[in-house]
């Protein structure tokens, strides 16, 4: 509930304090005198996009504050918590408007931009008149209104979308990865059948270098080793140490014992040579290898690199390039079975979302002319017995909430072509379908504050009398309020505000006042005689006050 409207210096308004009440709330006043520059206010508070020129002639900023009520479970209280903004059971909101057009507001004093004002306002305040795009005109909004009025639960379909979205995004992924699979299938083919011909193996790189190194330097030393092991051996310095020690062995009975020494150490020196004689032909057996062995492992090695390249990759990684091209050469192939399953997942989900929507057309539909015949009942009054309202249910885009298009549509008089509100009604008869519709959806909307401009223009008598009653009738339990002309609506007021123009030293001014019960008596007689207010005309303002 709008609690209470405070106005500083905007546009023809210095300082105005404004408090309203649950119930039918009417705001009268002669033309010009300022009533929709309250609504201009409001709407600036809100965030909507309106006038620029706000500011009051002679001032630096003009500001509108707004008090809100918000009962527990309000939907307010969830745009604020996204927000992070708290919530307590009072909403202040203040806009400010510089006079350069900067505009800054607040939300419990606390910054806010115009989008979350914006999204706060669709909560909050609902206007309605004659050039109302923003709600029932709106063919984009007919479903929801529509499901709103029959009370429907779009839980299931949404889920039933939500399941058939995914199964569709999860094959169009496996077509999309088989597709490529099968640009590459020749490739992969080729690579596996590559890569399993020659088996590489973790480390083997290494491995082959290594016994490659050994053969191509153990080639380069072996003569040396062998021309070593021909001066060491019997040809060499064997045969003359042998040789040596024998005569000295012959020559040592005549020495007298000075070639003991000499020939002893020349036996061990014989031992020595012996030893490494034979480490000597060790080494040069081990030295000793098969030409084709260093060919094979120069070709295997060689192999191994070349395709370590081709494939931009270290050659220690061919063996994993290997396991990764099977896996995806495998994918290929059980691609199909996949897609199979797929296939048949979606048309699981499909099936069971057609359902659903199926639901909500049947739905819609039975509801459609329970709507048509609430409406008969309520245009009936408002001297539109003739008029046919009719809400159309077609096939429209499938999406989570079904596949229908609602479209309120009208015919005027029998036989005249029916269309869009906006397009066929005059503007007195636009006024009342709106509140003739206004009263068939108002379910659920006790929250929110219905704002009424003029939506009386072109009616009067018995029509502005029925026109009254189902503005009433909203603001049973709720709270509205009404920019009108007609005295028959106003004189239905819980409350009533007069808004008057006044000049005083070249400035113009309007005033909103709340008026007592005397008052307004004068101001419904005003709204009944005009200028001049005779004793007929309070009587008959006192008459329809049912004072």
């Amino acid at each position: 509930m709008l609690r209470s409207l405070d106005i500083r210096d905007v546009l023809l308004i210095d300082r105005l304090e404004l408090e309203f009440h649950p119930g039918l709330n009417v705001l009268t006043g002669e033309t010009g005198a300022g009533k929709s520059i309250l609504l201009d206010c409001l709407g600036f508070v809100l965030g909507w996009r309106g006038r620029a020129d706000l500011v009051r002639a002679g001032a630096a900023q003009g500001e509108v504050t707004a008090v809100f009520d918000l009962p527990p479970g309000h939907r307010a209280r969830t745009v604020l918590s996204d927000a992070g903004i708290p919530a307590d059971d009072e909403l202040i909101l203040r806009r400010v408007n510089n006079a350069d057009g900067r505009k800054t507001g607040w939300i419990n004093d606390r910054r806010a931009s115009g989008e979350v004002l914006r999204a706060l306002s669709e909560t909050l305040v609902e206007l309605h008149g004659q050039h109302d795009d923003r709600g029932l005109l709106n063919p984009r909004g007919h479903r929801l209104l529509l499901d709103s009025f029959a009370g429907i639960d779009l839980g299931a379909a949404r889920l039933a979308w939500g399941a058939r979205r995914q199964a569709a995004q999860a094959l169009e992924a496996a077509e999309a990865r088989l597709a490529a699979a099968r640009c590459e299938e020749e490739f992969l083919r080729h690579a596996v059948a590559e890569l399993d011909k020659l088996d590489p193996k973790p480390g083997e790189e290494a491995e082959l270098d290594i016994r490659r190194r050994s053969m191509q330097g153990a080639e380069k030393i072996r003569s040396d080793v062998s021309r070593a092991l021909q001066a060491l051996g019997p040809d060499g310095a064997e045969r003359a140490m042998v040789d040596a020690s024998r005569w000295l062995d012959e020559a040592a009975e005549r020495a007298e014992g000075r070639l003991e020494a000499p020939s002893a150490a020349l036996q061990r020196a014989l031992i020595e040579l012996g030893e490494a004689v034979s480490g000597v032909e060790a080494a040069l057996d081990s030295m000793d290898f098969d030409p084709r062995d260093l060919e094979l492992t120069e070709e295997r090695l060689f192999a191994l690199r070349a395709l370590a390249r081709k494939h931009d990759i270290l050659a220690d990684d061919l063996a994993g390039l290997a396991d990764e091209l099977r896996r995806r050469l495998a994918a290929l192939d059980q691609g199909e079975g996949d897609l199979a399953r797929l296939q048949e997942a979606l048309s699981v989900a499909e099936a069971r979302y057609e359902a659903e929507a199926d639901k909500l057309t049947a739905l819609r539909r039975k509801n459609a002319k329970e709507l048509d015949r609430a409406m008969a009942a309520e245009l009936a009054p408002l001297k539109m017995e003739r008029a046919v309202f009719e809400t159309r249910v077609e096939a429209g885009e499938a999406g989570p909430e079904g596949r229908d298009a609602v479209a309120f549509t009208v015919a005027t008089n029998p036989g005249a072509p029916s269309g869009p509100l906006d397009r066929i009604a005059s503007g007195g008869e636009l006024s009342r379908f709106l509140l003739a519709l206004k009263v068939c959806l108002a379910r659920g909307n006790d929250a929110l504050v219905l704002i009424f401009d003029e939506i009386d223009r072109g009616v009067g008598g018995a029509t502005a009398d029925a026109v009254g009653r189902r503005l009433a009738k909203l603001a049973e339990g709720a709270q509205v309020l009404v920019v009108t002309h007609s005295p028959q609506v106003a004189a239905l007021g819980s409350h009533h505000f007069r808004v008057a123009k006044s000049v005083a030293k070249g400035m113009t001014t309007s005033r909103v006042m709340a008026l007592s019960a005397e008052e307004r008596v004068e101001e419904v007689a005003r709204m009944l005689a005009g200028e001049e207010i005779t004793p007929a005309a309070k009587e008959a303002a006192k008459a329809l006050l049912g004072v």
